[in-house]
């Protein structure tokens, strides 16, 4: 079954919101193309973005919390690639960044949008980062700003 990513609409302006987007470098022109689509989302949204970047994606999450520890970022979107080897470390990475991620945003109640692609080779990640086809990148910024304007709304943040 082909991939087929959601469709995106525009932005709504969200003036004033700071995103940090924080990137794994291990797939460098994959994470590059990730990142680019991020910006473009946030930059559409009227909003703010930082950037930092980390060796891997079991690194994102401590990066992440750290950030989130400052109270200077509305939100995080977290962006990578992890493609499947010949051994379990796929799986490890796959669920620890995924289930760390998820427990910040849970935990921490502000927005964190991961975007890490979990694929099985480089063919898949490709169609998913460019932002010509799955866009992953602006994906994960949008859900990231909906959650932000989710808690805007909710408790006023």
């Amino acid at each position: 079954m082909a991939f087929k990513p959601a469709p995106l609409v525009a932005e709504t302006p969200i003036q004033g919101a700071k995103l940090l987007v924080i990137d794994a470098r291990f797939h460098e022109a994959i994470a590059d193309e990730l990142v680019a689509g991020a910006l473009a989302r946030i930059e559409e949204a009227k909003a703010k973005a930082d950037r930092i970047s980390v060796p891997g994606a079991l690194e994102i999450p401590v990066a992440a919390s750290i950030a989130i520890g400052s109270g200077r970022y509305d939100g995080i979107v977290a962006l990578g690639c992890v493609i499947r080897g010949e051994t379990e470390h796929f799986g490890i990475v796959s669920y620890e960044s995924a289930h760390a991620l998820m427990r910040l945003g849970v935990d921490k109640r502000i927005a964190v949008a991961n975007g890490i692609l979990t694929v099985e080779n480089e063919e898949q990640a490709w169609v998913r980062a460019r932002r010509t086809e799955g866009n992953i990148g602006g994906q994960a910024a949008s859900a990231a700003l909906a959650l932000i304007r989710i808690a805007r709304a909710q408790i006023g943040r």
